[in-house]
């Protein structure tokens, strides 16, 4: 009997684990300033002239980083767990 109990209360804390917010502050860190660089590459593209080089060459740089790498690993990131070996 406390065998099974014991599986259960095991099965409950993995499944708590599982379900709790994937998102860490570290995440929204990342999330946000990839909106930063974003907004700042859209200003960037916004000022100077229309073919200089702010507005054709760094402009769209800085948005694609955001876009393209900020954006992906805010959601993706995930801070690795300390994994104890018992062989060592």
């Amino acid at each position: 009997m406390s065998t099974n109990l014991k599986k259960t209360s095991a099965v409950k804390k993995q499944t708590a684990k599982k379900s709790a917010l994937p998102f860490t502050a570290e995440n929204y860190y990342i999330f946000f300033a990839g909106i930063l660089v974003i907004i700042i590459g859209y200003i960037c593209m916004n000022t100077g002239p229309v073919y200089g080089a702010l507005s054709t060459t760094i402009a769209p740089i800085l948005v694609s980083i955001g876009y393209l790498v900020l954006i992906p690993l805010s959601i993706l990131y995930r801070k690795k767990e300390n994994q104890t070996n018992p062989q060592s």
